[in-house]
């Protein structure tokens, strides 16, 4: 193929992507090789692509394409994921836009509406992840709520109730009242915010004595059906006994007595409302207290609120607190700091309410998952989670599964009577009619004789089978693909699902595989802006990546992306890495470009230089390689992207092709040709992983392939032995290249002009770059000397003196005059410093930091001085 004269990203993009979709290199079937798998964190299926689901999934991409080079078997599935609160909310909002109200529609019709609008909306995000260059197998796309899915589910939750690990209860859930569901005690974020201590005055009956209570929450006044003092109390000895009477609805309740009461917080009296607090629903329990639940769904006071019936909560909280002013009931309030859980979904403050919920025991299921991970069976990366980890899991509580919406997997319960216990949990309902038939002895029961719990159940119910049910390892638990396939290899997520998901996935493996899911979790960090915020849509600080890979190319944008992003630490993103992202692209291009304009001979002897630069760089790609292999099994992606980084820009470009460069308008030794060739083919193998695109191009448009010869499925390079010494060799032999390239810069040589270079060796250095070194130096000839160099410029590399005789080179008198002059003001400046430095005040009061910067100008100017006499007395 010829050679196109500029890099146009967007082109190259959509070419090889093409290709490669075409020829099924991304698709992954059972074979004889070892396999490698991951399955991607299935995102919310109406949602578009932000810069965590870049950061996540480029990381996944360079793992997948370098196992593939590697030889194994790779396979990424990808899917999405049902979202149900997420997208009921969705589609509710679009039918209120409607003029349709949710409650109106029939379970059936709401749900033709919301696939109507998954189909419509779903997907996209998957689209968008093609545009960065995954290597999903697309063949394998999931969704939640496949059918397959959904069996599996349902079949789970059936296997679980069986086995007693399901139950119903009535219990204290967390109640999102803008979702109008329960959440898991993982879907509730814990903030502080700024709120008030109401101190409130309670009658007591048959007398004029009045008792304070302190309250965050006067509104819930109106649910209270007790007051508990500490037994221990001597204030309230008295009120043993007694009754009080709760503000504004003049309610009688009873004075308990408990320890569990504070006796220094507040006024040392509670009052209980068993209906909105989970404390108080055990105080109530235990002393027999009435439950009076005083809200509705969406948190609006319901009948028990009397004259604030239908008012919000909050509305209605400083609608009461103005009532109790107003008939001097209350008697101060206070500043405090309140706790406030509210919705990771839809970020409405939660409100603690007794309900009928399903919950799913945790404590037993938990423990293998426990141990797998303290016994490093499954690696957390960075280890730094680990401590995160066994809290949640030695601390876990039951899991309320159940949600009260209609977009998800219904609850396989089916209900034959009014009695607690008068239900069945089958697959089917045929299934469930058999079992209610025997469970009640009621021949004539029918199926329309059964209900169906309403219920969904929770989304990440779906979603922690998802590393089995993918290759259907639920319904088919000895199919061919689970047993190949499972366990994945390696899992990237954030350590922020590291319990919502990745705990209850590790569970679920054990239980219905009885091994782990995948052997390492890779918890990357969040993207930040350069502010250390949170990029999100709110704070306008998340560019769009879908821009940015149309400015800077994917293969910039994943440069970008990785440049600074180690694992478990958030990444400080700026536009910038991109930019420095596409300049790399634009090196690996032109490196190419000028490789491809040599012409060739195979007449011409290879160069004694380019023999050297060829041993050199080969030794310097397989140290280059034994460091990126470690950086991988480290999991640290991003030194394994810098350690490739500084190999191509510094290594390839900025030296070895200098160094095998042929003359200006000569050809190149075919020997030398062919070898540069095989470097630049093992460059790309290491840079397809993060760059695939330009690396594709590049591999292509060298010679022609057939389609088993695309680099995407080419071999990873062989470590092989190395002779360490020549690498080191070149560090000194690139510093005395520098050394010269410097002094033809300060003395304005032209790089045309042949100098000549001698070298008092004072350490016996190796005299393999010698060749080298008169080539990218323009050495006319380089002696060996054993004493000083007079009339020269000079300069050091380690222990060695390097001269450049200056005859003729440069204008002696103009040097030696530009050397005085700089001598004179450095031995001024040095006078001034020593002037301080000898005024006890200043070096008494002075900070030491000031008194240690004084002392460096003075040695600085001290070397100087020496270097430029040194320098003087070479020219005379």
């Amino acid at each position: 193929m010829s050679t196109p004269t500029k890099y146009i990203a967007h082109e190259v993009e959509n070419k090889w992507y093409k290709y490669w979709m075409e020829n099924g290199y991304f698709h992954s079937e059972v074979d004889e090789r070892e396999p490698y798998t991951i399955v991607i964190p299935p995102p919310n299926v109406t949602g578009v692509l932000h810069m965590g689901h870049m950061l996540n999934n480029t990381i996944q991409d360079v793992l997948v394409r370098r196992a593939r080079l590697k030889g194994f078997n790779a396979c990424w599935v990808p899917g999405t994921d049902h979202a149900s609160i997420a997208t009921e909310a969705k589609v509710v909002a679009k039918l209120k836009a409607e003029g349709i109200d949710k409650n109106e529609l029939s379970r059936e019709e709401f749900l033709e509406h919301a696939w109507e609008w998954t189909h419509r909306h779903g997907g996209i995000i998957l689209e968008q992840l093609k545009k960065l260059g995954a290597s999903c197998d697309w063949e394998r796309t999931k969704f939640t709520m496949d059918d397959d899915m959904s069996a599996s589910v349902i079949k789970v939750f059936v296997d679980l109730h069986q086995k007693g690990h399901i139950y119903r209860g009535f219990r204290m859930v967390n109640w999102d009242p803008e979702a109008k569901t329960t959440l898991s005690d993982e879907e509730v974020i814990h903030q502080e915010r700024q709120g008030h201590l109401y101190y409130l005055e309670y009658k007591i009956e048959g007398s004029d004595e009045k008792l304070t209570i302190a309250t965050t929450r006067p509104e819930t006044i109106l649910g209270d059906t007790g007051i508990c003092i500490n037994p221990n109390d001597e204030r309230f000895f008295h009120l043993k006994g007694k009754k009080a009477i709760v503000p504004l609805c003049d309610r009688v309740v009873p004075i308990i007595e408990d320890e569990y009461v504070d006796m220094e917080f507040g006024t040392g009296c509670l009052k209980v409302t068993p209906a909105h607090d989970e404390n108080d629903k055990v105080l109530g329990d235990k002393h027999n207290l009435e439950v009076i639940d005083i809200f509705n769904d969406d948190a609006s006071l319901n009948s028990y609120g009397m004259h604030y019936e239908g008012m919000d909560r909050f509305e209605a909280r400083r609608q009461i607190v103005k009532e109790l002013v107003e008939k001097g009931i209350l008697v101060k309030t206070e500043d405090h700091i309140n706790k406030i859980g509210t919705s990771e979904r839809t970020g409405a403050v939660v409100e603690p309410k007794l309900s009928d919920q399903w919950f799913l025991k945790m404590k037993d299921l938990a423990q293998p998952a426990l141990d797998a991970v303290l016994e490093k069976e499954v690696n957390l990366v960075p280890d730094k989670f680990l401590n995160t980890y066994r809290h949640w899991m030695e601390n876990v509580r039951d899991w309320n599964i159940s949600r009260q919406l209609v977009w998800g997997q219904q609850i396989p319960a089916y209900y034959f009577g009014f009695g607690k216990e008068d239900y069945v949990v089958a697959e089917t309902k045929e299934e469930a009619l058999k079992l209610a038939i025997g469970k009640s002895g009621n021949s004539e029961l029918s199926l329309d004789s059964l209900t169906q719990d309403k219920d969904a159940l929770d989304t990440w119910f779906s979603s922690w089978l998802w590393p089995i049910s993918v290759f259907n390892g639920i319904l088919e638990p000895e199919n061919e693909e689970i047993n190949y396939y499972y366990p994945t290899n390696d899992l990237v997520t954030a350590p922020e699902i590291l319990f919502f998901w990745v705990a209850r996935m590790i569970i679920a493996g054990y239980e219905y595989r009885g091994e782990k899911p995948f052997n390492n979790v890779y918890l990357t960090g969040i993207v930040r802006d350069k502010q250390r915020r949170k990029m999100s849509k709110s704070l306008g600080n998340s560019p769009d990546p879908l821009n940015l890979i149309s400015k800077y190319g994917a293969d910039g944008v994943r440069v970008g992306m990785l440049l600074s992003s180690p694992a478990g630490n958030d990444l400080m993103f700026e536009e910038d890495l991109c930019k420095q992202g596409s300049a790399f692209v634009n090196k690996i291009w032109n490196s190419y470009k000028l490789v491809d304009s040599w012409e060739v001979s195979e007449e011409i002897e290879q160069p004694e230089a380019s023999q050297i630069a060829l041993k050199w760089f080969g030794a310097k790609f397989q140290k280059s390689l034994r460091e990126i292999e470690d950086h991988y099994k480290k999991y640290r992606i991003s030194d394994a992207l810098m350690t490739t980084y500084k190999l191509v820009w510094d290594d390839y470009c900025s030296w070895f092709l200098e160094m095998v460069k042929p003359a200006f308008g000569q050809p190149m030794d075919a020997t030398t040709y062919r070898s540069v060739k095989q470097i630049l083919e093992n460059n790309l193998k290491i840079l397809h992983p993060f760059v695939p695109f330009v690396s594709e191009e590049i591999w292509q448009t060298i010679e022609n392939r057939k389609k088993e010869e695309a680099l995407i499925v080419s071999s990873w390079p062989e470590a092989e032995e190395f002779d360490g010494a020549v690498v080191e060799e070149f560090s000194v032999a690139s510093e005395v290249i520098s050394g010269v390239r410097s002094i033809r810069t300060q003395k304005n040589i032209s790089y045309k002009d042949q100098v000549e270079l001698q070298v008092l060796d004072n350490e016996g250095t190796a005299r393999t770059f010698d060749p080298v070194i008169e080539k990218l130096g323009n050495i006319s000839s380089l002696i060996y000397v054993d004493q000083q160099v007079q009339g020269a410029l000079s300069f050091r590399v380690k222990s060695n003196d390097y001269f450049i005789p200056i005859a003729g080179a440069v204008d002696v008198g103009a040097e030696k005059a530009k050397l005085e002059e700089e001598l004179s003001y450095t031995r001024g400046f040095l006078k001034s410093v020593e002037k301080k430095l000898l005024n006890e005040r200043f070096v008494n009061n002075a900070p030491a930091k000031v008194v240690e910067t004084e002392q460096q100008k003075k040695a600085d100017a001290e070397a100087k001085i020496q270097a430029i006499e040194a320098s003087l007395k070479a020219l005379s």
